[in-house]
């Protein structure tokens, strides 16, 4: 499951959303708990939205490191025995 991007234990708040009548319609016919669907897609988009920033953020500094690799190796090349 991974790390908890928010407080689960947060009070919800209710909200309008517009969506699609013919897929609320099929929703509701399965039986579907739309608000919990909706919530669960929205961890995992803010999650990735989170995860693709910070890849963005750290992009300088992995290139650096990985220059600095490439010039002076690792502190343990002579250590490893694989």
């Amino acid at each position: 499951m991974g790390i908890a991007i928010y407080d689960e234990r947060a009070a919800k708040q209710s909200t309008n959303l517009s969506i699609n009548s013919d897929l609320l319609r099929q929703a509701r016919e399965l039986k579907l708990n739309v608000s919990r669907a909706a919530e669960e897609r929205l961890v995992e988009l803010v999650r990735a939205e989170k995860e693709r920033q910070l890849r963005e953020e750290l992009a300088e500094s992995i290139q650096a490191y990985n220059e600095f690799v490439d010039k002076h190796g690792l502190f343990s090349d002579g250590l490893r025995l694989f």
